[in-house]
């Protein structure tokens, strides 16, 4: 017997929303993560839905998480803000980052009450900081393009925005996306969240949907320029943003969100890695990041550096 629209709990369960749940690493990461937490009676559930669903879908899985006791909450990927839009009204309470980037990636209860909290910003912000170090923009000069604006480069374009250092921010951030609902949504919240500093950050928004065109935005970058596949594709839609004829700018870094999948825009850096002298990254701390920030609001438990160190430990070696 099921609910709805969720697998019905055997035992206490933390929910995994996405699209291809089943090829995550986390299904073979969870368990150890549990057993280092002393929380072996939490099991892992996945929930695949179609990106861009119906909203009563979304409204139906967060409804059915919210009356099922043993319920716990869940992470949310990929459907971060098709799902808030579609089930706002559920929601007891969202957290700050949640109410500035609409969207939310962490579901829990507390008390009774459902709480959304939007977790990528703090740690896709961890993840890009380790990858670029400090002061990065102001030693390099480079620019930040930003190929996809769903949830993930709401959140990480807030983190840039809040940094209280000039140097810790690109002079100019290019936004690529398909569709222009999202362009206008992740234009509004820099609006809406521009203060202090971060008005000095010049910001250019580009519907596209055409990689030969992506290609020719991409030539127009700086040296030192960091360029972020943060659209999905190579994950949960086939290909790349961009052509195998596209060059990545001297000195730059490349960071693939994905951190499985055919990867092609990982590819294309990497064959251009020696000759341009890049750094590629992948998003396999993002991931790391991303799901101890959920446990720790799912579970309410406190994940300090030791622990987080054991969970990255343990996560590699299941990789």
């Amino acid at each position: 017997m099921q609910l709805s629209s969720i697998p019905k709990p055997d035992g206490y369960t933390f929910y995994f929303i996405g699209v291809t749940t089943g090829q995550s690493s986390s299904r073979r990461v969870f368990p150890l993560w549990m057993e280092a937490l002393g929380r072996q009676e939490v099991s892992l559930v996945g929930i695949d839905v179609e990106i861009h669903a119906a909203p009563n879908r979304y409204r139906q899985i967060v409804t059915d998480i919210k009356r099922e006791p043993l319920a716990l909450g869940a992470l949310v990927t990929t459907h971060k803000i098709d799902l808030l839009a579609a089930a706002a009204d559920l929601f007891d309470g969202l957290g700050p980052y949640a109410r500035a980037t609409q969207e939310v990636s962490s579901i829990a209860k507390d008390e009774g009450k459902l709480i959304g909290r939007a977790t990528d910003p703090v740690a896709g912000g961890l993840s890009m900081d380790a990858i670029l170090g400090q002061d990065y923009f102001g030693r390099t000069g480079g620019e930040l393009l930003m190929l996809g604006a769903g949830g993930s480069a709401v959140a990480l374009t807030l983190h840039l925005m809040q940094k209280a250092k000039a140097a810790d921010r690109p002079r100019r951030i290019v936004v690529v996306n398909r569709s222009a609902p999202r362009l206008a949504r992740l234009k509004e919240m820099v609006g809406r969240n521009a203060a202090n500093g971060a008005r000095d950050i010049e910001f250019d928004f580009i519907q596209n949907n055409l990689a030969p065109r992506n290609d020719a935005i991409l030539a127009g970058l700086s040296p030192g320029s960091v360029v972020v596949n943060a659209t999905g594709m190579g994950k949960d839609t086939p290909g790349s943003p961009l052509t195998d004829a596209a060059l990545f700018p001297l000195n730059g870094v490349v960071w693939e969100l994905n951190y499985r999948g055919e990867l092609d825009f990982m590819r294309q850096a990497q064959a251009q890695a020696p000759a341009r002298a890049l750094t590629v990254a992948d998003g396999w701390d993002y991931f790391v990041h991303g799901w101890s920030q959920v446990i720790s609001h799912v579970l309410h438990e406190e994940i300090d550096d030791a622990m987080f160190a054991r969970l990255s430990e343990l996560a590699a070696s299941a990789r």
